[in-house]
């Protein structure tokens, strides 16, 4: 029976956090999730070992019988054949017993059984050594369903920055134990990149009475072509004519909302002059009325032509220039 490194499998570090665990699983689970890889028997087993790795890690308990475990697993194997849960001269690598009987899960056998069909989702390691799959498992002494909740659903989506200012909806279409639907989940305005959505009880439907899981959908904001966010601040780059930099004058300052401001801009303007518009950022979300900023950055705007008459004011200006 091979051994399995559950922290090789996610990808961590033995002394990562109970965080560093949850967001490798995340990861991964979204990038093998068989929805996303559709006939795909390698990102099918690679799925598998990652929720086996979770069952374990993702326990506080299964991961310190784990930790303990370490190079000893075969002898204590030996020790299960023999039929108790220590071997010959008392020797237990889990304090307090073996590990036998039905625990929280990840993810259900029911669940597994409907993404994989007959095919056992668990390792004979897993089985050994942490039990809960075999027979009997997620039922009660009286063989009745245990109450578990419903597994969590992810699906990425991308949104434009003008999207992500002013909040949108988007159609979800998605397969949910074993039936398709299709679902309008509200995204909130000022959503970040990397952010993940909430739907409430769109998950996979729970067992034995168990609440449903949720769906997440992970926010990717698209690059805009005129606009760069930073948190929530907003920049644009302003072209200003070089009479309005040398003389002072107004300049049009566009803003994510699709309108337009007046920057008074001071004589003797040089390139690359930032100007703060309070209250034009991005907006908090969940709170409307508080924005970012909005930073306008100060371009030179040079003649595409010269007419004569404005070549002869050049030339002028240039004379004044040499002038000691």
């Amino acid at each position: 029976m091979e051994f399995k490194d559950y922290y090789a499998s996610l990808g961590v570090a033995k002394t990562a956090t109970d965080a560093d665990i949850k967001r490798a699983y995340r990861k991964l689970a979204r990038k093998y999730h068989p929805d996303l890889n559709p006939g795909d028997k390698a990102a099918e087993a690679k799925f598998k070992e990652i929720n086996e790795a979770n069952e374990v890690l993702g326990d506080p308990e299964k991961r310190r019988k784990y930790d303990e475990l370490g190079a000893n697993w075969r002898q204590y194997e030996q020790a299960e054949r023999q039929g108790g849960g220590a071997a010959a001269g008392g020797w237990s690598p889990f304090a307090g017993g073996g590990p036998g009987g039905a625990t929280y899960r990840t993810m259900t056998p029911e669940e597994m059984h409907e993404m994989f069909g007959d095919g056992d989702p668990f390792s004979d390691f897993f089985h050994t050594f942490f039990g809960g799959a075999g027979p009997g498992a997620g039922y009660t002494s009286g063989g009745a369903p245990r109450s578990q909740r419903g597994q969590d659903l992810e699906s990425p989506v991308d949104l434009t920055l003008e999207e992500a200012f002013a909040g949108t909806t988007r159609r979800v279409m998605m397969t949910r134990d074993g039936k398709e639907r299709t679902m309008d989940v509200r995204i909130p305005a000022g959503v970040k990149d990397g952010a993940r959505v909430r739907a409430a009880g769109e998950g996979t439907a729970g067992r034995g009475g168990g609440k449903a899981g949720d769906l997440y959908l992970t926010v990717r904001v698209l690059p805009n072509d005129r606009f760069e966010r930073r948190g929530q601040d907003l920049y644009v780059k302003v072209s200003v004519p070089v009479t309005t930099a040398v003389l002072g004058g107004e300049a049009a300052v566009p803003t994510l909302a699709g309108g337009v401001l007046r920057l008074k801009v001071p004589e003797l303007t040089r390139a690359g002059r930032v100007f703060r518009l309070r209250g034009h950022g991005m907006p908090a979300v969940g709170k409307p009325d508080e924005k970012g900023d909005l930073y306008a950055t100060v371009e030179i705007q040079i003649p595409a032509q010269l007419t004569p008459a404005a070549r002869e004011h050049y030339e002028a200006l240039r004379k004044l220039d040499e002038t000691p």
